[in-house]
């Protein structure tokens, strides 16, 4: 949703969103005294046709399920022709998902209600529950999903501790007390669903996050919401994100879904679980958008590198006090151009110098404004002083600003030395890509 909700609603009511994801269990083999058990098949719908943020998501789904399938047992497909959601090709498969949206004509909703009535599994995200009117379609939104009508969401969008409500589902196995999730946007509903006998919330935001959202007119600053959860009778699991962080400017995805390797743990044990497959993957599920790339430890150090000049990121003149320039700078691998990424709350980090751990990366004068330098300042908390690692593949990051939602910049993609950083509008271009190296 975008930031004006008035407005918000109004353009859901007129668009349509969807990604439908159907996961399947293909037919025995002959010999299953030796044949290895069959993979199961995902198949997705979609429309991915409105709010940039939601098509994003979809985008990613594409890219991330297929190689979390190959890793863990099943095959993913994608459509929109939503035409397949019937009850022939219904009894192919083992689980169905919804990804942005649920479907809207009648005889879809009628095979998916007998589908799910007669032992089918499902799993939906975000926008999937989404209603302003639920009587629209009683069975699903009161009954199944039980959350009645969406009634607030979160502005921006923000990574948030999860509390674990039920330790014991075979989703949530092997799980910490809280998780970490990715960024998404958050929504809550009419129907307190702690007071539904059939429900089991799985995961609410902790009370260690609140303020969530990050504009004052649309965060929640306290109460209960629950993020995951599951309808009792009935085989199926929702999860409230799937919302990516985006610059709507240059349609710049600015998060991930799947950069919680913890969320992810969710999401494939939960598949498995609706397959009636194994509920212990195989092997680790991907945590970013493939090629994967090893997680950013919190105490290593780091040269960063750029993409365009190939060249480091750079204290100037082996600063170590507070204003010293943020530079590009041959690499030479001095203290000057090592940094760590520490974590601060979500998916935000204070990125220290190795000359004086003390000094972090910071927008100078806490400036939301393209071109504005980066320095370092003794770290005091500030959002200017916080960054999120968005990984784009292959090793490679671009750093976004808590405060400012722009990326760390090389000013013209210039390839010189000594060109001190700016923060600028996301734009996926090489002058904002970094890679990092971690360093003995």
């Amino acid at each position: 949703m975008l930031k004006n909700l008035s407005a918000g609603v109004k353009r859901m009511l007129i668009g349509a969103l969807g990604l439908l994801v159907v996961v399947g269990v293909a037919l025995p083999a002959a010999n299953q005294a030796t044949a290895a058990p069959a993979p199961f098949k995902v198949l997705a719908f979609y429309n991915g046709t409105w709010d940039a943020a939601h098509i994003d998501f979809d985008k990613e789904a594409k890219v991330w399920f297929p190689q979390a399938g190959a890793q863990n047992g099943f095959t993913w497909e994608a459509t929109t022709d939503w035409n397949r959601l019937n009850a022939g090709s219904l009894a192919a498969y083992k689980v169905i998902m919804f990804l942005d949206d649920a479907p809207t004509g009648s005889g879809q909703r009628a095979a998916f209600q007998t589908y799910m009535e007669n032992g089918g599994a499902w799993m939906g995200f975000h926008v999937s529950a989404f209603n302003t009117d639920p009587n629209s379609w009683n069975w699903y939104y009161n009954t199944f999903l039980g959350t009645g009508s969406f009634q607030t969401n979160t502005w921006g969008p923000t990574s948030e501790t999860l509390k674990i409500e039920d330790r014991n589902h075979p989703s949530t196995a092997g799980l910490p007390a809280t998780i970490t999730s990715a960024v998404s946007e958050w929504y809550s509903w009419s129907k307190d669903l702690r007071q539904n006998p059939a429900i089991d919330i799985l995961t609410s935001i902790d009370n260690s996050s609140f303020p969530v959202g990050t504009d004052p007119n649309q965060q929640w600053r306290s109460g209960y919401y629950p993020i995951m959860w599951t309808n009792k009778n009935y085989k199926m699991l929702y999860a409230n994100f799937g919302h990516n962080g985006m610059n709507y400017e240059t349609n710049t995805r600015t998060s991930s879904t799947f950069a919680s390797a913890q969320q992810n743990q969710w999401l494939i044990q939960g598949i498995l679980w609706l397959a009636g497959a194994s509920t212990t993957p195989p092997s680790t599920p991907p945590t970013t958008t493939p090629p994967s790339t090893e997680p950013i430890s919190p105490t290593a150090w780091y040269t960063v590198i750029n993409k365009n000049s190939s060249k480091c990121v750079d204290a100037r003149a082996a600063g170590t006090t507070s204003g010293t320039a943020i530079q590009q700078y041959t690499c030479n691998n001095s203290n000057a151009q090592q940094f760590q990424f520490q974590p601060t709350s979500g998916s935000y980090v204070r990125v220290n110098n190795r000359g004086n751990s003390a000094q972090a990366l910071d927008v100078t004068n806490v400036s939301v404004a393209d071109s504005a330098p980066i320095q370092t300042w003794a770290y005091s908390g500030g959002n200017n002083q916080q960054w999120t690692a968005v990984s784009e593949g292959g090793g490679y990051y671009h750093l976004v600003n808590r405060n400012s939602g722009k990326c760390l910049d090389v000013p013209a993609a210039s390839t010189a030395d000594s060109v001190q950083l700016v923060q600028y509008t996301c734009n996926g271009t090489a002058a904002q890509s970094y890679r990092l190296a971690m360093q003995p």
